[in-house]
Formats: structure tokens, C-alpha cells, sequence
């Protein structure tokens, strides 16, 4: 996601460090997993919502039905906007506004350097109003303020930055014929692209797929998730401000079933990308291909494994496989959710990763220091502890957590199952939560052959001092991207997506660009040529 990591182990402890003792004790109100009175009693957000509206041809418009649908606080359920709900007849009008911008407008036809340069007065604009975005997303999401604010806005900005140096870099080729003839590859933008953005990053999700898109030069509609409309509609407001052409970038929030049907299933949509869990993926892919047979990008589900060895340092472990876990409340989809550790150190790892969690700040996410906010919304909130009631069922050994935390919104107490077999509910499905599952194993060949027994196949952390450890589980490993003593690092030029059911194609990268770009060869007699 940007030219930094994502967050690391290091930057949230510093930013947890005022709130503990030198000997590691709570300080103040913070103890164990909860800050009561903060989680009770909601801070003012530092914010007000401004766009509300659904955004189509460059101006912000009610739907077409009138209705409106409740933006939530998740901290404690209360509502924070009312939001227009698009449907299928809002979501034709953005898709023909992005038809034009496309077939008559300048998008397209203006030179790539101008095109780089609109993304590059966008990225000032977002550092311009970086604390003002950090708030709205924190408000309407629930991730800590100090997350979004030093981490994911500013990772928004060089997403950015990263694509508008793209534009104008984008070529084609002339290759050589076995006749007299020129052939040039041309690579041309795809026209107008639908994409569906998830709620757990809903901006830095936005940048992955408006950012290659607008760089190649093609228009756009794009649906938000319904937990989470209001910063995608702020930020698009910055992008005419920069001088987007008007429809050029189309925002539609509304539901699924609705308006994410109707865009996938768009005749005049020329190609989609989604991001969310794999059944609804299944359903995108299913509705664009009974449409027009539109081209489908999916980053999907995922139940990743993070291996400690034995030879680990394992301090250092625990502190990274807890944050490949808990990060983000256990909101991303690849989470490291398989913790798998070495028999000879299972249980010093336990022990630590118990107090590590204990540790865990958990409170009103505007508060400095607080690691941990709510879940998203009450679906969320109790599909987590119906996973955590199931572990308890199966038989798995609950160390730690395992309830809510507090009496109001949908906060979860970091939680920690040990015992954890294969074939159990919470070691197979993607729970999407602050749901630890360790799991022991005795050997190398066996913890390959149990990682990469799931259906899914997104990403796998390796903790392990030996280089020819890593190189095996690097190569066996069937995920689309492996962490080696590190987890959750995005920088933007690195590719991200999934093998099996957690999608298909990339994200990031120079391979996020052939998303939106369409090939085509063009042949010309040469006559009496003086090479060939």
C-alpha cells in the first residue's frame, strides 16, 4: 500500500509507549484489555461530514429514489449520517456520465503527463487535509485515529504519487514480422471501469484501484461499502479540486445487492474489480460474466498461516504474529490466523502471547495510544463471537478474551485460543476479528503441508533465523505473497493478490496496470523496406 509499510510492531508500540510504566504496567485508566470509561462515553470526532451525496458527472446529487440509508459510529452504534442509497437506475446514470467522460471527454485524450500531474495535485491535496480524512475514516470506521492518520492517509497519498508516475510511462512496442511489415502493440485503456471497495481500508482500497485506473486513462464508477461511504466521497471532492475531469470519477454508495449487482452486471461497463469476501466474489465474477463477459480483478478472503520455528527469537515472534493478527481489529483479510509454532517452543510462545494480548489497548479509537477500536458494525461484532463460542465447542482452549469489551458499540476483547486442530471452525474459516488460533507442529514438511491445506491462499509469514528454512517455505508455500520476519509490508510496487479461492490477478504495482489496459496489434505492409 505505499512507499512504507503498512505499520509495523515498533511504530504501535511507540505509539502505546505513554500509556504503560517503565516496569510494563497500565498507566492511568489503561488496564488490561479496556479503557471503560472511554469506550462508555465516545470522544466528540475532530470532524464534520460534508458530502453526503452521491457524486456523478462532477457534481454530488441524491439518488434517483430519494432514499437515504444510516452511516453508524461503530464505537457505539449511533447513527453519523444519513447517506444517499443508490440502486440500479443511479448506478446507469454514473455509468453513462463515465461512457462520455470516456468517449468524449479529455480524460483520455490529454497527455499522460497532464493526467500524472492531476494525480499529483490530488496526493498534495489529501497531505493538505491528512488529519480531517484520518478522523472521517476513524469515525465511520472505527480504526485507531493514529492508524489512519500517520499510516494510511499518508499511504493514499504515495499510492498516488506512485501512479501518477506511471502515466506517462505506459507504452507500447514495435516487434519484429517474419514479412515486410510494421507491428506495433499498443496498449490502450480498457473504458470505463466498475470497482467495489471494502469497508476495513476503504481509502487505501480506493487508491489500489482508482490509482492504476485513472493512470492508464480510463473513466470510473465506484461503489463503497455501506458500513463505510463517507471518506470516498470527501476524497473524491479533492480529486476535482485537483481538476478531474467531471465524470470521470463516478461514487455510488448504496448495497450489495443493489447497486454492486447492478454494476457488475453493467452492459456498458467494460471491466471490474472487487474486493471483499470470497462468497461475494463468487457472485461478481458469476454476474459479469452472465452480463457482457467483462474482465473481473478480485482480492479475496484469506486464512493465513505465520510459521514459527524453533529457532526463532521469540520475543520478537510473538510481538510480530501478534500484530499480523490483531492489527486493524482482525479486520484484513490476510491476517495471519493460523499461528503455527514449533512443538519446543509452543509454550513459552503461549505464555508470552498471553501477556501480549492482555496488554493490548483496547478503547475509543480517537484516543492516543489506543491499539485496538471497535469492529465494524454489530454483524461483525456477532459474527466474531459466534466464532469464539464455536473454538470453545470444538474443544479448543480459550487462554485469554473471548467476550466484548465494555457495554457499548462493538468492542471485542483481544482473544487467544491454544489446543487448535485442523479440521476446527475457527482454524478453516476467516473470522475477521481479534481471534488468535495457535496451532503446534513438529516439523518442517508438516506445517507446509497443513498452510497450504485451506482453500485459501492470499499470504503466509515466516519466523526463522535460517535462510534455507525460509527459502523452502518461501517456494512451498502456495500464497500469493510471504513475509519472511516481517508481516503486513505493502509498499506500492509490490504486487498483492491471491492464489486459489482468495481471487484472481494483482494489485499494486506494475501488474495492477494490465487491470486496465487492453492489447491491441496493429500491422502495416512496409514496401521495398531498407531493414526489416
Amino acid at each position: 500500500m505505499a512507499g512504507r509499510r503498512i505499520a509495523s510492531s515498533a511504530l504501535f508500540r511507540s505509539l502505546a509507549a505513554p500509556l504503560f510504566r517503565k516496569d510494563g504496567s497500565a498507566s492511568g485508566v489503561f488496564r488490561r484489555f479496556s479503557i471503560a470509561a472511554a469506550i462508555e462515553e465516545p470522544i466528540s470526532p475532530p470532524v464534520q461530514v460534508k458530502y453526503s451525496q452521491l457524486l456523478i458527472n462532477g457534481k454530488f446529487v441524491d439518488s434517483a429514489s430519494g432514499k437515504t440509508f444510516p452511516t453508524l459510529d461503530p464505537r457505539s452504534g449511533e447513527v453519523i449520517a444519513q447517506v444517499a442509497e443508490g440502486d440500479a437506475e443511479d448506478v446507469n446514470r454514473a455509468v453513462t456520465a463515465a461512457r462520455k467522460a470516456f468517449d468524449e471527454g479529455p480524460w483520455p485524450r490529454m497527455t499522460a503527463y497532464e493526467r500524472s500531474r492531476i494525480l499529483n495535485r490530488f496526493a498534495d491535496l489529501i497531505e493538505k487535509h491528512n488529519d480531517e480524512i484520518a478522523a472521517l475514516e476513524t469515525w465511520d470506521n472505527g480504526k485507531p485515529f493514529e492508524q489512519a492518520s500517520q499510516i494510511e492517509i499518508p499511504m493514499l497519498a504515495r499510492l498516488m504519487r506512485y501512479y501518477a508516475g506511471w502515466a506517462d510511462k505506459i507504452h507500447g512496442l514495435v516487434v519484429p514480422a517474419d514479412g515486410p511489415h510494421h507491428v506495433q502493440v499498443l496498449h490502450e485503456p480498457i473504458g470505463v471501469a466498475g470497482q467495489i471497495i471494502p469497508w476495513n481500508f476503504p481509502l487505501l482500497m480506493y487508491a489500489w484501484k482508482v490509482g492504476p485506473a485513472l493512470a492508464c486513462g480510463n473513466t470510473i464508477v465506484l461503489k463503497t461499502a455501506e458500513q463505510t461511504p463517507l471518506s470516498a466521497l470527501y476524497v473524491s471532492k479533492l480529486f476535482l479540486e485537483a481538476g478531474l475531469p467531471e465524470g470521470v470519477l463516478n461514487v455510488i454508495s448504496g448495497f450489495g445487492p443493489t447497486a454492486g449487482a447492478a454494476l457488475a452486471s453493467h452492459m456498458d461497463v467494460d471491466k471490474l474489480a472487487f474486493t471483499g469476501s470470497t462468497s461475494t466474489g463468487k457472485i461478481v465474477l458469476e454476474l459479469a460474466a452472465r452480463s457482457n463477459l467483462k474482465p473481473v480483478t478480485l482480492e479475496l478472503g484469506g486464512k493465513s498461516p505465520m510459521i514459527v520455528m524453533d529457532d526463532a527469537d521469540i520475543d520478537q515472534a510473538v510481538e510480530l504474529a501478534h500484530f499480523a493478527l490483531f492489527f486493524n481489529q482482525g479486520q484484513c483479510c490476510c491476517a495471519g490466523s493460523r499461528t503455527f509454532v514449533h512443538e519446543r517452543v509452543y509454550d513459552e510462545f503461549i505464555e508470552k502471547a498471553k501477556a501480549r494480548a492482555i496488554k493490548r489497548v483496547v478503547g475509543d479509537p480517537f484516543i492516543k495510544g489506543v491499539e485496538q477500536g471497535p469492529q465494524i458494525d454489530e454483524e461483525q461484532f456477532s459474527k466474531i463471537l459466534h466464532y469464539i463460542k464455536s473454538g470453545v465447542e470444538d474443544g479448543a482452549t480459550l487462554v485469554t478474551g473471548g467476550t466484548r469489551a465494555g457495554t457499548k458499540g462493538y468492542y471485542i476483547q483481544p482473544t487467544i485460543f491454544t489446543d487448535v486442530q485442523d479440521g476446527m471452525k475457527i482454524a478453516q474459516e476467516e473470522i475477521f476479528g481479534p481471534v488468535q488460533s495457535i496451532l503446534k507442529f513438529k516439523d518442517l514438511n508438516e506445517v507446509i503441508q497443513r498452510s497450504n491445506k485451506t482453500r485459501y491462499g492470499l499470504a503466509a509469514g515466516v519466523f526463522t533465523n535460517n535462510l534455507h528454512t525460509a527459502n523452502t517455505l518461501m517456494r512451498a508455500l502456495r500464497v500469493g505473497s510471504v513475509w519472511i520476519n516481517c508481516f503486513d509490508v505493502f509498499d506500492a510496487a509490490i504486487p498483492f493478490g491471491g492464489y486459489k479461492m482468495s481471487g484472481q490477478g494483482r494489485e499494486k504495482g506494475i501488474d495492477s496496470l494490465k487491470n486496465y489496459l487492453q492489447i491491441k496489434a496493429v500491422v502495416t505492409p512496409l514496401n521495398n523496406p531498407a531493414w526489416l
